[in-house]
């Protein structure tokens, strides 16, 4: 392990990295004009939630700032020493965050699994307990291919999918598999909700991937109204 990693792993260290991201996304979020779609969405998001909060991974940076003050927010980090500093980040900006592995496509074939079953749980007993739970839909490693796995949450908690996306006119794009974006100050913004996705208990296995393809055409729909509203029509239809 190189010397960066092992200091970058040191508790106190990724404490106040972590302080020190909650510093700058806060400092985005005040400094970029936002649209919201639909407008005045509050008694709209009061009457759905708690739901779940779909979004691609990559473009996860920025979902804390659909948090309202009344609002509930729950979601799943890794317990890998990587995720603390994601951790500290989120907990300042107000979402509980409940330390597990996520509810992939294996828990569909397996409800074994371990890792994902145990992310799976958690996340249920927060819907049903009503915090709104934000979730990550890609297949692990392949972006904007949407997992069975957040089917399967719905399923279980009885709750809807409901597809964000929050996007920056002015933005820095990683060469990372999921491409991810980190916002900048001063530009525009826009928070685009989707429609909800209603999953039920009973679902037969073809039913699973068309609601799967459902949720990833809804969430690709999104971000592309999200960038054609900050003006980056060059994002549109960008499956990267």
């Amino acid at each position: 392990m190189g010397l960066i990693k092992t200091i970058g792993r040191k508790p106190l260290v990724q404490k106040a990295l972590g302080l020190a991201a909650y510093g700058y996304l806060n400092l985005v979020q005040r400094t970029n004009r936002f649209t919201v779609v639909p407008a005045a969405p509050d008694a709209w998001l009061d009457e759905t939630s708690p739901f779940i909060a779909a979004m691609w991974h990559g473009q996860h940076i920025m979902i804390s700032f659909m948090k309202r003050p009344h609002d509930r927010i729950a979601t799943i980090i890794s317990k890998s020493p990587d995720g603390n500093i994601n951790t500290y980040a989120l907990e300042r900006m107000g979402v509980r965050v409940m330390r597990a592995s996520g509810a992939r496509g294996r828990v569909v074939r397996d409800a074994k699994a371990k890792g994902g079953a145990e992310g799976l749980r958690a996340m249920v007993r927060a819907l049903k307990g009503g915090d709104t739970v934000c979730f990550s839909a890609d297949v692990p490693k392949v972006s904007r291919v949407c997992d069975a796995g957040i089917i399967m949450l719905a399923r279980f908690s009885g709750r809807p999918i409901l597809p964000v996306a929050v996007v920056t006119s002015r933005h820095i794009r990683f060469n990372s598999w999921d491409r991810a974006c980190l916002g900048l100050p001063f530009g525009r913004g826009a928070m685009v909700f989707g429609e909800p996705i209603w999953v039920p208990r009973e679902v037969e296995p073809e039913l699973v991937d068309s609601l799967r393809m459902k949720v990833q055409t809804e969430l690709n729909r999104v971000h592309d109204q999200a960038y054609t509203l900050v003006g980056r029509t060059d994002r549109v239809g960008n499956p990267a």
